[in-house]
C-alpha cells in the first residue's frame, strides 16, 4: 500500500486563487462613456457618448496594459448658421423636387488609444480590485454628420457635404482614475471612474462651404472631453495543477 504522502496526481481543472493572491490575467471588456466637452471642441458640440470595447493585461504585480477603440456620437451642435446661405426667400432648403427639406446634424467620432497604468488593491475583497489609475495616447476624429431624411438636397449630397461636415483629426491623450473590481467568482467584473481626453487636433478640410472668404485655420486645437466612463470585463484565468495524495 502506498503512504499518504506519495505519488501526487496533478487535477489541472482548478482555477488561481482570485481571493488570495495577486493573479496575472488577459482582460476583454465593453464600456460607456458620459463626456462634456471643453476647449475648442466645446465651441461646435456639446455632451459627447463614447462607446467602446478594449483588450488589456494586468500582470501578477498588478500592473495594467491595454488597448481600446470608442464610437463617438451625441445630439447636441452648437455651431449655427451653417446652412444659410442655402434658405431660399421662403425660409426653406429645397430638395430636387422643390419640397422644403429636413437637415439634420449630429456630432460623430471615433478614437482608438493604449494605455498604462496600475491597480493598487485597496478598498478591495481580494488582491485582484481597487483604484485603477491609467493613462494613454492615441488618434482621435470628429465630423459633423449631415442627414436629409432620404431627400436629396443637390447642394448636400457626396462631396459637397465635405465642405460642412467640420472634419478634425489628430493625436489624443486622456487619463483615468477609478475603481476596477475582480470577484471572486461569478460574473460580476466591473470597473468605473472618472475620464479626461485631450485632443491635439486639425481642420483637415481646406473650405467651408458656409464661411467661403475666411480661410480654414490649420492651427493647433486644444479639445476637451471629461466625464466618466463605466465598463464591464471578462477575466481570462490560467489553471493551475492541484495535488492530490493517494493512499
Amino acid at each position: 500500500m502506498c503512504s499518504s504522502d506519495l505519488f501526487p496526481s496533478h487535477d489541472t481543472s482548478a482555477q488561481r486563487n482570485v481571493k488570495d493572491s495577486s493573479i496575472a490575467t488577459p482582460l476583454i471588456g465593453v464600456h460607456y462613456g458620459g463626456n462634456w466637452t471643453g476647449g475648442d471642441l466645446a465651441e461646435r458640440y456639446g455632451y459627447l457618448n463614447h462607446l467602446g470595447f478594449s483588450a488589456g493585461y494586468k500582470n501578477a504585480r498588478n500592473w495594467f496594459f491595454s488597448v481600446d477603440a470608442n464610437y463617438i456620437f451625441g445630439s447636441k451642435v452648437r455651431m449655427t448658421g451653417i446652412f444659410d446661405h442655402l434658405v431660399d426667400d421662403y425660409g426653406n432648403i429645397t430638395d430636387i423636387n422643390g419640397i422644403p427639406g429636413a437637415i439634420l446634424v449630429f456630432p460623430r467620432g471615433f478614437n482608438a488609444n493604449v494605455a498604462f497604468g496600475r491597480l493598487f488593491p485597496v478598498l478591495s475583497p481580494n488582491k485582484n480590485s481597487g483604484i485603477l489609475c491609467h493613462f494613454g495616447a492615441g488618434y482621435v476624429l470628429h465630423h459633423l454628420r449631415i442627414e436629409s431624411n432620404n431627400q436629396v438636397i443637390p447642394q448636400l449630397e457626396l462631396d459637397y457635404k465635405r465642405g460642412y461636415d467640420r472634419l478634425t483629426t489628430g493625436l489624443n491623450f486622456h487619463q483615468f482614475i477609478g475603481y476596477s473590481f475582480l470577484a471572486n467568482g461569478g460574473p460580476l467584473n466591473f470597473y468605473t471612474g472618472f475620464y479626461i481626453q485631450q485632443g491635439l487636433t486639425k481642420n483637415q478640410r481646406t473650405i467651408f462651404y458656409d464661411q467661403p472668404d475666411i480661410p480654414v485655420s490649420k492651427s493647433l486645437r486644444l479639445d476637451l472631453q471629461f466625464g466618466f466612463k463605466v465598463g464591464w470585463y471578462i477575466p481570462f484565468y490560467k489553471r493551475q495543477p492541484r495535488d492530490f495524495y493517494y493512499s
